[in-house]
């Protein structure tokens, strides 16, 4: 079964690499990364629950932990970082479920 259209999507997704500083508009498009992340994997998991259910669960789960972080730090220094390792775990999950698409061709 072919994934190329939702590998696109995800594909898209890696723009966020370039965002470095936690403002506003930036923390927006990690949200709308991390809404079109979740509904492309969770067509995924529809497809071929074997293969992406554990991203589903885990890595979305990871996403969301990491967004609340955000939300909930106190100072700019910690709201920073804690936006930075957002960022790198929408990444670190978009990488992954591009590979395991690639994998299933």
């Amino acid at each position: 079964m072919g994934y190329a259209k939702e590998r696109g999507k995800l594909e898209k997704l890696l723009r966020i690499v370039g965002l470095n500083n936690y403002d506003e508009k930036s923390f927006a498009i990690l949200v709308d990364s991390q809404e079109k992340y979740s509904h492309t994997v969770r067509i995924l998991k529809n497809k071929e629950p074997e293969l992406f259910t554990d991203l589903y669960k885990n890595e979305l789960q990871e996403i969301k932990d990491s967004r609340k972080l955000v939300k909930e730090a106190d100072t700019d220094e910690a709201r920073q970082n804690n936006f930075i390792a957002y960022k790198n775990t929408i990444l670190r999950a978009l990488e992954n479920t591009i590979k395991v698409t690639n994998e299933t061709v």
